[in-house]
């Protein structure tokens, strides 16, 4: 099945609710044992097992061609679960720079306090500069960063682990298994914030880990202790928000490009960063491993001062954290995502206090691009609120 079949009908187990065509949500803590010989196996909400569970996540393990997956109470909660499998006291972690602010925090200031050691790499120096050590374990990165665009050279990342024997966690949230399918190129586990477009309309907060099934059993069990367990209604709400994933990401990712090419016209923009632009320092190895890029933009303004200024001014985008839904959100990363994080650490990501993320919804394009040009007249003539 292609993927928006897959996205419809994949791990789909009707006869567990005598046919009906949705899965109902099984409001259940626990179920009456039938035999379990692990404890992980036993019937239990905080366990991740319940037929909710069970669907949704088969369902995106499909999506992404993987065994398994493991679905969490958010991506954070993915992340830690992951990370926390394949780490422990005394060894070594290697991230991207620039990662999603949650990632960050917990790369600088959690996993350190655990005794795991963590490096930062700049994915655009040459590996051989990149702080690999003797008990490096695992390499992190995004598959598009978030907030920057930036498309890490995903080859020279597996290229570089194969050699030192580490294991590969990419984040897919940005492009979707829709237009990006990590775990075909070689990575070993991929990870998602489904909160953002595999349920696509704000309304849940979730996250999801895929891979071989020994590595997601393995996750699995320590998220099990830890106890990030999704609810079987936000479950229920992640499987409809799937079925639509091929339709809306498109849909975005279409209208994106059209947005990214009116700004990057517009003399108030210093520099638009989306991969979709022939002029993005990534285009070529973006187009080379994905067949579409995404529905979030940035872009750096003049000024700080400019870019409040056109989000202020915009009539249909709401200022608001996260993205992915069927809504417009912009925000300003430096106010929101990456409001922890250090001004001297935001500077060497990358993000400064003129960049703006743009999250594209499903409003019809035409209103979309009308906004964004009258809210950038308003400001250069000096009539914004």
């Amino acid at each position: 099945m292609r993927i928006q079949t897959q996205a419809i009908h994949a791990a789909a187990r009707r006869d567990l609710h005598d046919g009906a065509v949705n899965t109902p949500i099984f409001q259940s803590s626990t179920y009456e044992l039938s035999g379990q010989v692990s404890y992980d196996d036993l019937r239990y909400i905080r366990l991740n097992n319940t037929p909710n569970h069970q669907v949704v996540g088969g369902r995106i393990a499909a999506l992404e061609g993987g065994e398994a997956a493991y679905v969490a109470a958010s991506g954070m909660a993915a992340i830690t679960a992951t990370l926390g499998s394949l780490l422990q006291a005394g060894d070594h972690l290697l991230i991207e720079r620039g990662c999603y602010g949650g990632t960050d925090a917990l790369a600088r200031h959690t996993l350190p306090r655990m005794g795991i050691e963590v490096d930062f790499f700049d994915a655009d120096t040459p590996s051989e500069r990149w702080p690999a050590r003797e008990n490096t374990r695992v390499v992190y990165t995004e598959a598009i960063a978030n907030p920057t665009l930036r498309v890490v050279d995903h080859e020279r990342v597996l290229a570089f682990a194969r050699a030192r024997g580490l294991v590969t966690v990419v984040d897919n949230t940005f492009p979707t298994p829709v237009f990006f399918r990590p775990l075909e190129l070689g990575y070993d586990l991929v990870l998602h914030s489904a909160t953002k477009y595999l349920n696509g309309h704000s309304d849940i907060v979730a996250g999801v880990v895929v891979g071989p099934s020994e590595r997601v059993r393995a996750i699995t069990s320590i998220a099990n202790h830890l106890g990030g367990c999704l609810d079987p209604n936000a479950c229920f709400l992640l499987e409809r928000g799937l079925k639509t994933l091929s339709l809306r990401v498109r849909y975005q990712s279409e209208t994106t490009q059209r947005l990214a090419e009116l700004l990057e016209a517009s003399p108030l923009i210093r520099k638009v960063h989306y991969p979709g632009l022939v002029s993005h320092p990534h285009h070529a190895r973006a187009s080379k491993w994905m067949t579409g890029f995404g529905g979030c933009l940035a872009f750096n303004a003049r000024d700080a001062e400019t870019a409040q200024a056109i989000i202020d001014t915009l009539q249909i985008a709401l200022e608001a954290p996260s993205l992915g839904g069927v809504e417009t959100l912009i925000t300003r990363p430096v106010t929101s995502t990456h409001l922890a994080a250090s001004k001297e650490d935001r500077a060497r990501a990358g993000i400064s206090d003129d960049l703006v993320r743009m999250s594209v919804g499903c409003e019809d394009p035409e209103d979309l691009l009308e906004d964004m040009a009258e809210s950038l007249n308003a400001v250069a003539a000096g009539v914004h609120v």
